[in-house]
């Protein structure tokens, strides 16, 4: 059972979680030899301020 875990920072609409949950598990299935009831995507949003790029917050950019 395929799990994947996507750490991203908040905002994205539930939209956008669909069409990548759904591209996804696509993917996932075609490469893995999987059926698509095997795969588990797990969200992880980050707030702006508890994520750093190159030293510096991303709040503060």
């Amino acid at each position: 059972m395929p799990v994947i875990n996507v750490q991203m920072l908040a905002g994205r609409t539930a939209d956008q979680k669909r069409a990548l949950a759904h591209a996804l598990t696509e993917a996932v299935t075609a490469h893995a030899n999987v059926s698509p009831d095997q795969v588990w995507i797990v969200f992880e949003e980050v707030a702006r301020e508890n994520w750093a790029m190159a030293g510096k917050l991303v709040s503060d950019r």
